[in-house]
């Protein structure tokens, strides 16, 4: 299925858990909660956003009251916005949140999205169904951008989230589907948690190279690559890594010179 595939149905839309959302469509006053999904609405309609997180950092110019976060939102003060929609997803916000919400009367639509493929789907029913908008260009360019196939050498890869302790992407995560389209086999994949702890010992067996991104923990030239002795390390952007909005139409060509240019800690930079 692709993100111009039609979706028959008849009643309200239903969102990616099959929620039905009763949305006076196209709504006026949008809150979104989720980082990529605020960068959805801005690039495509900015008009209606009104609220979003203080981790929503792009479009840079973006300029809507903030709300808290997306573990921590004010509800209180979302209501009292009164939007005709709130956007949410299964992994990054509380059903508590979503739940409160709901029950204020306010229809709230989450998004589920753990591939690449999925990210393309979603994309395009939350603009057709939900915001009342057609397939934005930045999909279709997406689209395009993230069909060709992997490439056919797998290089083994870890890909920290986070220091102290280690946490590390695991299986059935889109970062971990976008990865593999990149030549990356997670190599901590087949544990049973989708981010993973490890040890220091476990962090570095197996690898080939390390992915280290700029968020959610910031690693940088001084904080990270000293993990990895003697392995290649990539300093990646990670909204291109993590992000399934307008990003995924540079995603590719971004991660794919980053990675070009991974090196060992001990190598100079050229």
């Amino acid at each position: 299925m692709t993100a111009r595939d039609p979706v028959g149905s008849t009643g309200p839309p239903r969102d990616d858990l099959g929620t039905p959302v009763d949305i006076c469509t196209p709504p006026r006053r949008v809150v979104s909660l989720v980082p990529s999904l605020t960068e959805t609405v801005a690039s495509t309609c900015p008009e209606i956003l009104v609220a979003a997180t203080q981790w929503c950092t792009h479009p840079a110019e973006l300029d809507v009251e903030r709300v808290r976060g997306t573990k921590n939102p004010n509800v209180r003060r979302v209501i009292e916005l009164a939007p005709d929609l709130v956007l949410c997803n299964k992994e990054e916000n509380r059903r508590i949140d979503v739940d409160r919400l709901r029950a204020a009367g306010i229809p709230v639509w989450v998004t589920r999205i753990e591939t690449v493929e999925q990210a393309m789907v979603s994309l395009a029913r939350l603009c057709t169904e939900a915001l009342g908008v057609g397939v934005p260009s930045w999909l279709t360019a997406a689209e395009s951008v993230w069909a060709p196939a992997p490439p056919v050498t797998e290089r083994a890869a870890v890909i920290p989230i986070w220091r102290n302790p280690w946490m590390v992407v695991g299986r059935d995560t889109f970062t971990g589907d976008l990865a593999r389209r990149l030549g990356l086999r997670l190599v901590h994949a087949d544990r049973a948690d989708r981010y993973p702890r490890l040890t220091v010992a476990e962090l570095t067996e197996g690898v080939d190279i390390a992915v280290l991104p700029d968020e959610p923990y910031r690693f940088t030239e001084s904080d990270g690559p000293d993990a990895f002795p003697g392995i290649p390390v990539a300093l990646v952007e990670g909204r291109a890594l993590t992000w399934y909005g307008p990003s995924l139409a540079t995603a590719r060509a971004t991660l794919t010179a980053q990675l070009a240019r991974a090196r060992r800690p001990d190598q100079p930079s050229s």
